[in-house]
Parts: C-alpha cells; structure tokens; sequence
C-alpha cells in the first residue's frame, strides 16, 4: 500500500513538473509528420496481462512493424528529434500515466515484449510476479544498451545473449529485496545517472554489495569489461536464435 502511495505522489508530481519540458517536444514531433506524437506499445505486465505502455514516439510511423524489439544507436527507423529524446530519457517521462493508472510502479523490473516474456525461463517467470517498473537497478547498469547494439545485424539477438542474462538476474535481485528503501536508493541513482554514469555505476556497485549480490552480478555491473554471451538465468545454453 505504501508503495502504491508513493507511486502515485511523485507520478502526479512529476508529470506537474515535467511538462513544460515535454509538451513542446509533443508538438515537435507532431509537426515532424503530423502522426501520432505517443508511441503505444503492447507490453507485459504483473502475473502476465499486457497494457498498453506510453511513450514519447522516437520512431517513424509503424516502425515496430519490422519485428525489431531491440533498438542500437544507429537504427534507421528513428528520427532525427528522436535521437535526442532517446538521449535525454525523455520518451520515457509518459510512462508516469502508467503509474497512475496502475500497471506500472516507479521501480520495479522493465517491462518486456511478449515475445521477449514467452521465452523466459522458469526462473526469470518470477519477473512477472511484480508490476513492471520505469526504472530499476538494470536501466542504470545498462543505460548505453542502444550503445552495446550499435552495429548489430540481430539486435534481438545480441539483447538475449549479452544484456538479456545479467539484467534478469538485477531484476530477480530487486523482486527478492524489494522495499521503499531500496526503491528511493534505486530512483536516487537513476537520476545521478542521468548527470554522472561513472558515479551512478560506482553507487549501483555499492547498493549491489549492501543486498548481498552473487559476486558475478557485481562484477558485470561494473561495466569495466566487455559483455559476452551468457546463458539467462534458469538455463545453461546460450540462446541461439531469436
């Protein structure tokens, strides 16, 4: 109750105080290709019941068509305002809307696609027994992912084989040890991220050592060496396709 409370606070608080920032970029991209300036996407939430999730639109029109659930820096498909909107956070500011309605929390596990959810292993099922967050410990560790699949020639690909396995484990760590601490440290450091990544990495290191982490997790969210493939949690193959 008390977490729903606070979600619904800093939601209205922040959308008070957000839109002089974002209604201008609204008719911005309005004005780009008169086309729908939202962008809302099917995703999947708590005990597995989708909602609508609400974006500032960084894309052309019917983008997702392509079937590309991972976006690199470099993706055609985004446009020239876009870029900057993707880099600034800000299409992420209408997920507040979601808060408020109720399929979302501030902090808890990113929402996924379908597709993405149906090949979760068992383990990573438990994911879903929360309700989705707008950040989390892994939007920190992995705030560059357009950056790690800049170049890609199967994003989707590269998403479940270098990202997919360490940012299941974060949020399977957060579902375990979740609270309203822990939830303010992780907002705390989101928005230290948005000016310093190095420090918001070191904070992430310090919160991940505090909760008792598997030494592994700790060491890839460092971020001080290369991703390479790795098995999802609860399976012991690298995925293959996608």
């Amino acid at each position: 109750m008390l977490k729903r409370i606070l979600d619904i606070f800093i939601a209205i608080f922040g959308l008070l105080i957000s839109a002089p920032l974002v209604l201008p970029f609204i008719l911005i991209i309005w004005l780009t290709d008169f086309k729908n300036p939202f962008y809302m996407s099917n995703r999947v939430g708590k005990n597995g019941k989708l909602f609508k999730l609400i974006k500032l639109r960084t894309m052309k029109v019917n983008a997702d068509k392509k079937g590309i659930d991972s976006t690199s820096l470099n993706d055609p498909r985004i446009t020239k305002i876009g870029h900057f909107i993707r880099k600034t956070k800000m299409d992420e500011l209408p997920q507040l809307i979601n808060v408020l309605t109720g399929s979302m929390s501030l902090v808890g596990p990113r929402p996924n696609v379908k597709t993405e959810t149906d090949i979760y292993t068992d383990v990573e099922k438990e994911l879903l027994t929360v309700k989705p967050g707008i950040t989390d410990i892994s939007s920190t560790v992995f705030s560059d992912l357009a950056e790690i699949l800049k170049n890609s020639k199967n994003p989707n690909l590269d998403y479940n084989q270098l990202v997919r396995p360490w940012k299941s484990r974060l949020g399977i760590i957060y579902v375990k040890k979740m609270g309203i601490f822990l939830d303010f440290k992780i907002i705390g450091i989101t928005i230290v991220n948005g000016i310093s990544r190095k420090l918001s990495l070191k904070l992430i290191t310090k919160l991940l050592i505090q909760i008792n982490a598997p030494e592994e997790v700790i060491e890839i969210s460092k971020r001080k060496s290369k991703l390479q493939p790795h098995p999802p949690p609860g399976a012991n193959k690298i995925v293959l396709s996608r």
